[in-house]
């Protein structure tokens, strides 16, 4: 880690990347290098023009989030869930276990929803080279619709631990909880900011789901899912009273239920995806 001091500004270069950090002191900096550098090479590039004390927030958040996961040292192999496509109309909800090696640590990992897409699709790579293991699961609008959308998560979410090519001793569960695991279990509020395990999970879900998304929008590129996701903005419902359903389409969710009562021609034309 190279640290090189001009005046009020300091450029910190970690694994190739340079950020401007503005008025950071050496003390600051000391910290951060504490902070952010561990034995495994594995670091944290402090991202944009921050003042001082949002670099200390900054430290501090991922303390947190490392001690977090560390507070588990009495298992070896710990598995961190979450899911992503709750809310959406469209497609499957998307579930991912993640098993990060004892003691790893990258500070750039985050809650999926404060991460640009860019950064996002970075982190994917890295925690895909470096987890343990990591594992999918979905349960598509079919099932959804057939049991709802919380049931739908946890069978995705149990699906997802139990194709772990490695046993999990322990599980830390975004929010959800799991009382048919054979292993024990915590869910954990807003986990997803809290364990590192769990943030890991967010993305490796977020970047799955987004890519489904783009697929589908390279196929009916007149609903424009590459700008929403599936989630129920005016552009998209104002797509789907202009060019009808699609078969993979959540038949119970309120809006598209709105629209099939209210008669409008997507009721009439469901258009197949083989998706």
């Amino acid at each position: 880690m190279k640290a090189m001091y001009h005046k009020n500004a300091v450029n910190i270069d970690v694994a190739g990347s340079k950020e401007s950090i503005a008025n950071i002191t050496k003390e600051t900096l000391y910290d951060a290098y504490n902070a952010f550098y561990r034995p495994d090479k594995m670091a944290i590039v402090v991202c944009g023009e921050f003042e001082p004390e949002k670099i200390s927030k900054e430290i501090e958040r991922v303390k947190e989030l490392y001690n977090f996961d560390k507070a588990f040292k009495g298992y070896n192999i710990v598995a961190g869930v979450d899911e992503v496509g709750r809310g959406p109309l469209v497609g499957p909800v998307v579930t991912a276990a993640v098993i990060l090696p004892v003691g790893y640590f990258n500070g750039l990992i985050n809650d999926s929803k404060k991460l640009s897409e860019k950064r996002r699709n970075e982190l994917y790579e890295i925690i895909m080279r470096d987890a343990l293991s990591v594992s999918i699961g979905m349960m598509d609008n079919k099932v959804i619709d057939d049991v709802n959308i919380y049931e739908a998560t946890k069978l995705a979410m149990y699906q997802a631990i139990n194709n772990l090519e490695i046993k999990p001793e322990y599980v830390l569960i975004d929010a959800m909880k799991l009382s048919d695991l054979e292993m024990p279990s915590e869910s954990i509020i807003k986990g997803d900011s809290k364990s590192e395990s769990i943030a890991a999970a967010s993305i490796i879900a977020k970047v799955t789901r987004d890519r489904m998304m783009y697929e589908l929008d390279e196929k009916f590129p007149e609903y424009g899912f590459k700008n929403h996701k599936g989630y129920p903005t005016k552009a998209h419902l104002e797509a789907i009273k202009k060019y009808g359903l699609l078969d993979n389409y959540r038949f119970t969710f309120g809006p598209v239920r709105d629209l099939i009562l209210n008669g409008e021609k997507s009721e009439r034309k469901i258009r197949k995806t083989n998706f």
